[in-house]
Order: C-alpha cells, then sequence, then structure tokens
C-alpha cells in the first residue's frame, strides 16, 4: 500500500503536491514502483493541528479518488469522517482506512452498502486527539478491541472477508508498546483476518534509531521484516519501491523453489561501478 498525502500536514512526508496532476503523477509513480493499493489521505495524524474542514477533505479527496478508480487504481482512503467516506466511495474508492477504530459504525454500513473494504485500527484516542491510557494488558486489550469492533462492522453488514485489522502501532502508545505489539502481532494474527500494518516513518522507528522521519527506511524495514514473520498481508509504506527491493531479497532467502532473478547478466551495471574515466593529466 503506496501513501499518497494530499495535505499539507503530513506526519513524516516532506512533498507538498499542491495540483491534482501532481498528485496523479505521484500516484502513478507509486503503481509504477510496485503498489498494488493507493492510500489517499488529507488528514495526516498528527496532533499538532487542527483538522481541516470535512467538506474540504471530502474535496480534496473525491478529485483525486475519481480518475485513479477509473483507472481501475485500487484506491484506498485515509479518514474517519462519515461524509468524507459517503463522498470518496461515491468517487469510486474500494478501501477505507478508519484510523477512528471504528468510532462511527455507519462508516461499516457505508462500505457494506458500496461493496468497499474496511480497514479496521485500534486507538483508545479520537483522531487528532494526543493520548497515552494506561494497558493493563496490551495485547489482550488490543485484540479484545479488534475483534469487538470487527463483530461491530459485521452487524452493520460488512462482508467478514472485506475487512482487514491494524494494530494501530503510535496510536494512542507509547514506542514500548508499539514494540510490544510488534513482537507478539501473532495475537492479533489469530482474529482470522488480514493484517495490514502502517510501519512506515513511525514515531517508534525514530525512537529506537534515534534518527528523525527522513532517515527511517532502515528502521521501516527493520519493522517490516519482522511482521512478516507473522504474515502480515499489506504494509502501509512511503518508500515503496524500496520496500518491493527488500520484500524481493526477503521472499527469495525465506522460501523454497526456483529464484526469480529479475537483473540481465549482459548488464555490466548490475556487477560494478563503470570504470573511473582517466585525466590526461593522470600520471600513467
Amino acid at each position: 500500500m503506496g501513501i499518497l498525502n494530499v495535505g499539507d500536514d503530513s506526519v513524516a512526508d516532506p512533498l507538498h503536491l499542491q495540483t491534482v496532476q501532481e498528485q496523479l503523477k505521484r500516484a502513478r509513480q507509486l503503481l509504477e514502483e510496485g503498489a498494488a493499493i493507493v492510500d489517499v489521505g488529507a488528514v495526516s495524524g498528527r496532533t499538532d493541528t487542527p483538522p481541516i474542514p470535512e467538506a474540504k477533505e471530502a474535496q480534496l479527496l473525491a478529485q483525486v479518488v475519481e480518475p485513479l478508480a477509473a483507472e481501475g487504481v485500487v484506491v484506498s482512503v485515509d479518514t474517519w469522517r462519515v461524509g468524507v467516506v459517503e463522498a470518496v466511495l461515491a468517487a469510486g474508492a474500494a478501501l477505507i482506512n478508519d484510523v477512528s477504530g471504528l468510532a462511527d459504525p455507519a462508516i461499516a454500513r457505508l462500505c457494506a452498502e458500496a461493496g468497499a473494504g474496511l480497514v479496521v485500527m485500534h486507538t483508545k484516542a479520537r483522531p487528532k486527539e494526543r493520548h497515552f491510557p494506561p494497558y493493563a494488558d496490551l495485547i489482550g486489550e488490543v485484540t479484545a478491541f479488534l475483534r469487538d469492533k470487527v463483530e461491530l462492522a459485521c452487524r452493520s453488514g460488512m462482508a467478514p472477508e472485506g475487512i482487514l485489522v491494524d494494530p494501530g502501532l503510535d496510536f494512542a502508545k507509547t514506542p514500548e508498546q508499539s514494540v510490544e505489539l510488534l513482537r507478539r502481532l501473532g495475537a492479533v494474527r489469530e482474529l482470522g483476518f488480514p493484517l495490514l500494518l502502517a510501519v512506515s516513518r513511525k514515531y517508534f522507528v525514530g525512537m529506537l534509531t534515534g534518527r528523525p522521519p527522513l532517515e527511517r527506511l532502515a528502521g521501516t524495514l527493520g519493522a517490516i521484516a519482522g511482521a512478516l514473520r507473522h504474515g502480515v498481508e499489506v504494509v502501509r509504506v512511503h518508500d515503496v519501491g524500496a520496500v518491493q527491493d527488500f520484500l524481493a531479497v526477503y521472499a527469495a532467502i525465506t522460501t523454497t523453489g526456483e529464484v526469480e532473478l529479475k537483473g540481465d547478466p549482459a548488464d555490466d551495471r548490475l556487477r560494478w561501478l563503470p570504470p573511473k574515466a582517466v585525466s590526461s593529466r593522470d600520471p600513467g
């Protein structure tokens, strides 16, 4: 899942794509790099900025979703507002990535009516709210929450096969709690739903490495490697090309059978750097 931000207050994305043409170009770049899903968002999860008006969010998203969906792109939308969900589903969104933890069950009903998928994420805080509540049993509470919300989604009309679950790394969680969740993703896997992991450039990666957002690719890949041991199906990332390269090598060494080689054996650029040009002033 490649991340496409069309707002101006992203947590970790420096791109400020001001026109629809720029946004569509970036979406197509993500697809060329190997993204299977483009996740479009206009309101970030950062807690030091207010959300933009709902009508503005709907406009920003729909004007990108509609042309991408018309091209056959699988478009996910990162939002928690019912009015926005209605607008983007009408524009052709295939998946709603609800970071509120299904605070409003109407979102599940709308997805069911449109035949769209739904991501159910764990959080103890409302969107844009900085809150680190205590946990008596982190893993037990996360899995119980997700189980209850999935059941609520199904009662609202969602088919189980249309639901993914997300443990909500960094959402109302300390870095230590996010790491603990990654260590014990198997417990979330036991719920029986596909796992989506939003791990790219996360705060906990920065705290583990001491690096700012744009220097967290290596740490992100480390987190993905750990998550793959638990069979995560979808990773939501900024650096799609780099993650695809990582996944190609990871798959080659963790599976059996014939290895797929994408490089051309006749291409010397894959063997070594080109020879240094010799200046006429160089001795010898």
